[in-house]
């Protein structure tokens, strides 16, 4: 891309945009965070909500009702390897759309060897459960643009599509929300993939949010992150390395750059907060009131703060 007045204009708006309407992925632990985070992100944003290890499921309604109590949507991450029966997820869904008004949810298998019930797979709950009932109206579902360290690739882009069926079939809107990455080019490939094969969904770009690159490369090798973890500049040996910051605004740029040469490449972003709930979103209320300029080689400047 040129650096023409015009063009670096068109890169700033998009970046924008992607920061106003990007998701963000909160934890039962940022409860006491919501309100200094409300001000700084718009009202409807989407709040994922995770549910973490020995997580009781009492406390992701609870964090779910405080996200929707400020004006946020919640959508809570369903592990569905957790659901001990049938009668669980009835139970869970009366309370989420009770308490939370929840119209979305994650629906992931989790990371669990065992089952604790019948369900072993999202594909099954989506055969049999009617989440319709409960008011739901659209489902995340996980994508893996670099795959998963346990399962082979071609598995995983078919459980995708299959997932994606599943849910377009018995009418929800469905949203493809991918794990982080640190180079676009694996998610960019990912995306084109799937309009190549027509998949029913959104795409949604998951990206870590401003943290330090001991806390990132943690969760990228629990979480299986594939070559692209070379970006975050971590070698064998390069502890010292590891004490740095890691800023996500070259991996927004590049995202947003490939929005301008192909707009429905993607749908939107969607931040996860590994360096803290608040700045993450005061990462991205600077970008969406562009409390930041582009210098001659369409790098993000500006007063972008990510201190806590």
């Amino acid at each position: 891309m040129s650096n023409s007045r015009d063009e670096h204009e068109r890169l700033k708006q998009v970046i924008t945009a992607l920061a106003r309407s990007a998701s963000i992925e909160a934890n039962v632990h940022d409860t006491h965070l919501l309100e200094s985070c409300a001000p700084l992100i718009t009202p409807g944003t989407r709040m994922y909500v995770s549910h973490l290890p020995n997580q009781r499921w009492t406390s992701t309604c609870a964090t779910s009702a405080a996200v929707a109590a400020l004006g946020f949507n919640a959508v809570p991450h369903i592990p569905v390897r957790l659901l001990e029966n049938e009668r669980e997820l009835h139970a869970l869904l009366d309370t989420l759309s009770t308490q939370a008004r929840v119209e979305e949810l994650l629906l992931i298998s989790g990371d669990y060897s065992q089952a604790c019930g019948p369900y072993s797979s999202v594909a099954q709950v989506l055969e049999q459960f009617p989440f319709m009932d409960y008011g739901i109206k659209t489902l995340s579902l996980a994508g893996h643009p670099e795959g998963h360290p346990q399962v082979a690739m071609d598995l995983i882009r078919q459980a995708e599509r299959d997932k994606c069926q599943l849910a377009s079939t018995h009418g929800y809107q469905c949203r493809l929300v991918t794990q982080f990455f640190f180079e676009s080019r694996p998610f960019l490939d990912w995306a084109q993939d799937n309009i190549n094969h027509h998949v029913a969904a959104q795409r949604i770009a998951g990206i870590a949010g401003p943290a330090s690159i001991a806390r990132l490369f943690k969760f990228a090798m629990r979480c299986g992150i594939g070559p692209s973890i070379r970006a975050l500049g971590v070698r064998p040996g390069s502890l010292m390395k590891l004490l740095g910051d890691y800023s996500p605004d070259a991996l927004l740029t590049g995202l947003a750059r490939a929005r301008v040469l192909q707009p429905g490449l993607f749908d939107g972003m969607h931040v996860f907060c590994f360096g803290g709930l608040l700045p993450t979103c005061r990462w991205l209320h600077a970008l969406a009131q562009q409390s930041f300029d582009l210098d001659n080689h369409d790098n993000i400047r500006g007063n972008i703060r990510m201190d806590t």
